[in-house]
């Protein structure tokens, strides 16, 4: 039997996480030995039991890669399962696991990267790439171009392999329509500065120059939340904008919206964007990394240049005043998603990717 390990140390819950756990369980049920290096106290860890996968628990800082004893822990861990490869999620993971799994012998050393920023050009990364990781995952074009963005010879082309994230189509329905008829603005992620939700309230204040009858509603948590409401008090848009809180059912939250703003400085992949243009729900984005990817401008929702919040407004205008095209975008998201993002299509390549290593 094979045995792949995945390694996530992240304490709180987010896209990588999900990657995670979604990928685990899909190869767990198709009878790989899978087990999961994550925290003991993170979010991913309960979500791994409840799926009964097996789990190493651990806990990296940033500053663990300078400590011989916890990369000689996790290598003794690494002897013990025997993985024919092992995945990593976050940068500060790699400087650990990926160290101690190459000291163990492990063959596969990939790193899944979901963010589209550019890799710093400093010594620490270009040994890490050139003697520790074998192979890298991205979630997107975009993000395969931020790997050697800084430097064209960071790691090799012919080594990174774009798999989309994938959505379980039959997990998504719309609840029954809106009780409430005013138009309705969503936003959903982490209440934290890649989000960028901080643009929404800007945007309200516009919107209220012009319109009258419509609010923005922001699900989410996050480190942000009491600053968030704070500036909305501020600037007089609380009237207006509504903090949901995290949110557990996509479904619900969907349901209550008319359109979808994502106002995130930069994506790796728009994993809520798909959610929305599945449900139907025309989508505003910026026109910055992997957005273009997820969105198909004037067909599924429209691109605008960074921060232009005006010609978003405008454009929520006349998708307010046009039921006709919200309609009509919103089919040609779901078909979009269909096509293009199905988890069980996706997760059959990642399967297929680990076996032309293993």
């Amino acid at each position: 039997m094979k045995t792949i390990c995945l390694f996530n140390s992240e304490l709180a819950w987010g896209g990588g996480e999900k990657w995670h756990l979604e990928t685990s369980s899909y190869l767990h049920h198709k009878k790989y030995r899978v087990i999961v290096y994550c925290h003991k106290d993170g979010e991913l860890r309960k979500k791994l039991e409840q799926e009964g996968i097996e789990t190493r628990l651990i806990s990296i800082g940033n500053l663990s890669f300078l400590n011989p004893f916890k990369i000689l822990q996790l290598m003794l861990l690494f002897l013990k399962d025997k993985p024919n490869a092992v995945i990593y999620n976050i940068s500060k993971d790699i400087k650990v696991g990926a160290l101690a799994a190459k000291w163990a012998g492990v063959k596969t050393i990939i790193y899944r990267r979901g963010s589209a920023i550019p890799i710093k050009n400093n010594f620490l990364n270009r040994w890490y790439f050139k003697n520790i990781i074998s192979q890298i995952l991205v979630n997107s074009f975009e993000t395969k171009k931020t790997i050697n963005q800084k430097n064209a010879n960071m790691f090799p082309k012919e080594k990174i392999k774009v798999i989309y994230n994938g959505l379980h189509l039959e997990r998504y329905q719309l609840e029954k329509n809106k009780t409430q008829h005013i138009f309705t603005i969503g936003n959903l992620g982490r209440l934290e500065y890649q989000k960028n939700q901080t643009a929404l309230l800007d945007l309200a204040l516009i919107l209220k120059q012009k319109i009258t009858d419509f609010k923005i509603v922001i699900g989410g948590d996050g480190r942000l939340l009491n600053e968030l409401k704070q500036k909305a008090e501020n600037i007089g848009v609380a009237d207006v904008v509504e903090f949901k809180g995290y949110v557990d059912n996509v479904n619900n939250f969907m349901s209550q919206i008319d359109v979808f703003v994502l106002s995130s400085h930069w994506e790796g992949f728009g994993y809520v964007v798909a959610e929305a243009s599945y449900l139907k729900k025309p989508v505003i984005a910026y026109n910055v990394s992997s957005n273009p990817e997820v969105v198909v401008n004037n067909k599924t929702g429209f691109l605008v240049e960074k921060d232009d919040l005006e010609e978003v407004s405008k454009r929520l205008i006349e998708l307010k005043e046009n039921a006709d095209l919200v309609e009509q975008m919103g089919l040609a998201g779901n078909t979009f998603v269909k096509e293009n993002f199905d988890a069980e299509v996706n997760q059959q390549k990642v399967e297929d990717y680990l076996l032309s290593f293993i």
